[in-house]
């Protein structure tokens, strides 16, 4: 192991880079809220500016995955549809399998320039995660409660307000599988497309149809095309945010097809026939890179841009220098209790930034789609 490599799998290294990014998200989230009375006089003006307030946070994790592990993202995708990333509105179909898919999803963003204005679909617990989840409030975003006959009407209206969102974005993190992959989901999934006649998936989780469906026909004529993403990881790697923060380096492969939003049926039920034949197809991707270690298609790797890096140093800049202040003034006075409410400050920074990490992992992911009721929905 080398030095760089021990300094980044150090505890004072972590505890550092989340001091970072709870104090500057934290910093972003006040300078939103403040933003609020921009919203009467100028809706437009104020999307921008949190466009930007967004990309702050988002992109010092994205710094983190390219800069700071040093995680290689390569992408498979066709050379005519390329010129189109980030020019236009789609939606973006991503598989949901490891703890860092949207992340590496977010990278693509960023490489494309659309990371502050992109869009997720949210389950309502992360709506009260500081930092991400308060930062996806002012993004508009839709927060779902997992209950379809309520969720229908939200993201709907939700959907219809970004008719005039004025940036191109990407509808991101559109997970159809409804929640992560899992042996025991898996299982489950499959018995009910027995029980419904449906091709059973070996790599994916049965789509859920309604969302879906009312996800693209309330953005029809807003967004140009479908993005259809599968995502792995070399040699059988399972990444981890924690890997990240030790500096572990990863390797994601991204295979992307782009699909005229056209093509999709307004039909509700042919709709549905058409997302279910898609992951069938995802499925043999999977199949593919399991058996050649690579997607069909050519290579083309956009290059990393340094925003994320700079904005990182930035930040680390603006609220590691008054710490050092704080840390110097602290140890000159010797003052014990002081000292020690320091000491609690830092580890109950460490603790939040533990637990947003936990967010993230696969088995604390939720039970959604174990339940028959659940599935029976689609």
């Amino acid at each position: 192991m080398g030095l760089l490599q021990f300094l980044k799998s150090q505890f004072l290294c972590h505890l550092i880079m989340c001091y970072v990014f709870l104090v500057s998200g934290l910093i972003v989230n006040l300078i939103q809220i403040c933003t609020l009375p921009l919203w009467l006089v100028s809706k437009q003006l104020a999307r921008k500016i949190n466009i930007r307030l967004a990309y702050c946070i988002a992109s010092q994790m994205v710094a983190a995955l390219e800069w700071w592990s040093g995680t290689e993202c390569t992408l498979y995708t066709d050379p005519k549809s390329y010129p189109l990333y980030g020019k236009e509105n789609a939606v973006v179909i991503l598989n949901h399998s490891f703890e860092i898919d949207f992340l590496c999803g977010w990278t693509f963003c960023e490489r494309f320039g659309v990371l502050g204005s992109s869009k997720v679909l949210a389950k309502k617990e992360l709506a009260y995660v500081p930092v991400i989840g308060w930062m996806w409030y002012f993004l508009e975003i839709v927060f779902c409660k997992r209950k379809w006959e309520e969720d229908r009407t939200t993201v709907a209206q939700s959907l219809q307000k970004l008719r005039d969102y004025p940036e191109n974005y990407w509808k991101f993190l559109l997970y159809c599988e409804g929640t992560r992959f899992t042996p025991k989901k898996h299982q489950f999934s499959m018995q009910v497309a027995e029980s419904k006649g449906l091709p059973k998936l070996k790599y994916h989780l049965l789509p859920r149809t309604k969302g879906f469906y009312v996800t693209v026909q309330n953005l029809r004529g807003t967004a140009a095309a479908i993005y259809d993403s599968t995502l792995n990881f070399r040699n059988n790697e399972v990444p981890t945010l924690l890997g990240i923060l030790n500096g572990k380096k990863y390797h994601a492969d991204l295979y992307v097809r782009r699909i005229p939003l056209e093509s999709v049926p307004e039909d509700e039920a042919e709709c549905a026939a058409w997302l279910h034949k898609l992951y069938q197809e995802k499925d043999g991707f999977q199949e593919q890179y399991a058996q050649t270690g690579r997607f069909p298609g050519p290579i083309v790797s956009p290059p990393r841009r340094p925003w994320s890096l700079i904005n990182w140093l930035f930040w680390s800049c603006v609220v590691l220098y008054p710490l050092g202040l704080l840390i110097a003034q602290l140890l000159s006075s010797g003052a014990v209790l002081t000292i020690a409410a320091a000491v609690v400050v830092c580890s109950a920074v460490s603790m939040g930034m533990r637990w947003m990490i936990g967010q993230t992992e696969i088995d604390k992911s939720s039970n959604y789609g174990i339940k028959a009721t659940a599935l029976n929905n689609n």
